[in-house]
């Protein structure tokens, strides 16, 4: 260390990755693929990695392959379902998929059973206007080689053997349709990063934990000065680096904004927290051995989309409802409650406003969610779980969600974003991650595309390590049926999703 606090040039990495999630672990896992003879220092807030959105608990750990979530098959006006959507994200999920499985054959220690299991997705629908949907999108999806083995039923007694635990006490004369894919995965994203990062760090990345990453200023010769303040001691020191990416969860924001760069202007966060009803009664798991999303209510955001979900987190099996939303102004679950207010700046304080006047439904459904009683919640159980007990049944705090604020380039008036943001500094010396679902999910997908744009000069000569480690890099597997076949037996080999 200079007296000044910074370290020698020496010292310094090619590489910084903000935050130490599923984010910067897969980006530091590509790297390791593409140009292992780079340095890379990953700074993490919390005193240990994955503590955040990443963790378990703090996401819904579905494996969002669009085999159950319905906001990714919305309805015309006609009624027709466009597939569209779930076909990128499966195909997105699909990339992670042959990633992981390049990963554990790479020797990644541990089994693939610590972080992703089978189980079942189902979608479920009520009333003669959710059947008909329910039709229209399973005829939408089955079409699509990726979806190949969805399942349709309208038949109550059938229901009752996928889903015993939602179908007794039902109303025997109620409307129901469902689909199913056993093709589904439970995803412990906390436990998948854990693994990345020790394995990134046996090959020489620096993982610090407790070292918050305060700003981030470009200096005259083109790198990134990073200043690092350590949580425990109170100490500051920078370094210097050619690259940062932040993938700094709800923290990305200001971070950027730090930055200073002109791709950041505009954009402001809304964060939103979640919570979740939870049970770890073996009686009541025993009988809902699978994932399960239904509609979200009338004018209710996509957010909001009610799902049942078994969990399997550190060996113990568990379900989750909800999510419940709630209002925090962090952007983290242990940042600060000035998070919000601090992130207003002139350039996006238009953006802000624009939101607040046009989403007064969402607004009028958080009061409501958070004026809610135990009673109701449990009440809003009961649609999934006809004779749920609410003594049977907890309420957990999920991870904060920030969702993207921008503007609409058409209007030029501020817009909320339900999805993710990939936002890359002029030259490609930065970048950063906004926004939220499907997230964890699609995180190879979108470090790919960090690698494309930051570095488009390298790709040619990256592109055989990358087919290497995803044979589907550049190609659509939609559109290749042999490959697809391959791929798909060779992730479930590997991965031991057989079973």
């Amino acid at each position: 260390m200079t007296e000044h606090g910074a370290v020698p040039d020496s010292a310094n990495p090619d590489v910084v990755l903000v935050g130490g999630g599923i984010m910067s672990a897969t980006l530091a896992a590509l790297i390791g693929v593409v140009a292992p003879q780079w340095s890379v220092t990953v700074f993490e807030s919390g005193p240990d990695v994955a503590g955040e959105s990443s963790d378990a608990w703090n996401n819904a750990g579905t494996g969002h392959a669009a085999l159950c979530e319905l906001n990714y098959t919305p309805a015309g006006p006609d009624g027709r379902v466009d597939p569209s959507k779930a076909v990128a994200i499966n195909e997105q999920f699909q990339v992670s998929r042959q990633f992981w499985s390049y990963l554990v054959r790479g020797g990644m220690t541990g089994s693939p059973k610590e972080f992703v299991t089978p189980v079942p997705h189902l979608s479920f629908v009520t009333g003669e206007d959710g059947r008909a949907y329910m039709r229209n999108r399973y005829e939408a999806l089955a079409a699509e080689p990726l979806f190949a083995g969805l399942e349709y039923t309208e038949s109550a007694e059938e229901l009752a053997g996928w889903l015993p635990l939602m179908m007794t006490g039902r109303d025997p004369g109620q409307t129901v349709a469902a689909t199913r894919s056993v093709a589904g995965t439970d995803v412990n994203f906390g436990a998948l990063t854990r693994l990345m990062l020790d394995d990134a760090a046996g090959r020489g990345v620096t993982v610090h934990c407790n070292q918050r990453v305060q700003r981030l200023e470009r200096e005259t010769d083109g790198r990134w000065r990073v200043t690092v303040r350590d949580a425990v001691t109170g100490e500051r020191r920078t370094v210097r680096t050619r690259f940062v990416f932040v993938g700094a969860g709800g923290g990305a924001l200001p971070l950027l904004q730090s930055a200073g760069i002109p791709e950041i202007r505009g954009f402001g966060g809304f964060p939103v927290s979640g919570k979740f009803l939870r049970t770890t009664s073996p009686e009541l798991v025993g009988r809902h051995q699978a994932k399960v999303y239904g509609q979200a209510a009338v004018g209710a955001p996509p957010m909001s989309v009610p799902h049942l979900d078994l969990r399997l987190i550190d060996g113990d099996h568990s379900l989750l409802f909800g999510p419940y939303a709630g209002f925090s102004p962090r952007f983290l679950k242990a940042g600060s409650m000035f998070d919000l207010p601090r992130s207003v700046r002139p350039d996006n304080l238009g953006s802000m406003l624009g939101v607040a006047r046009t989403e007064l439904a969402l607004t009028r459904y958080l009061i409501g969610e958070l004026l809610q009683s135990r009673s109701a919640r449990h009440a809003t159980l009961t649609h999934f779980v006809p004779e749920a007990e609410e003594h049977d049944w907890d309420m957990i705090t999920a991870g904060q969600r920030v969702q993207v604020i921008k503007r609409d380039p058409a209007t030029g008036r501020g817009m909320l974003q339900f999805g993710t943001e990939l936002i890359v500094g002029g030259d490609g010396s930065v970048a950063g991650l906004l926004g939220a679902s499907p997230g964890a999910s699609t995180a190879v997908s979108a470090m790919l595309s960090l690698l494309e744009q930051c570095f488009p000069d390298r790709i040619p000569a990256w592109r055989p390590a990358l087919q290497e480690a995803i044979p589907s890099y550049g190609r659509r597997l939609s559109d290749d049926p042999a490959l697809l076949a391959e791929v798909r037996a060779d992730t479930m080999q590997v991965l031991e999703l057989n079973g």
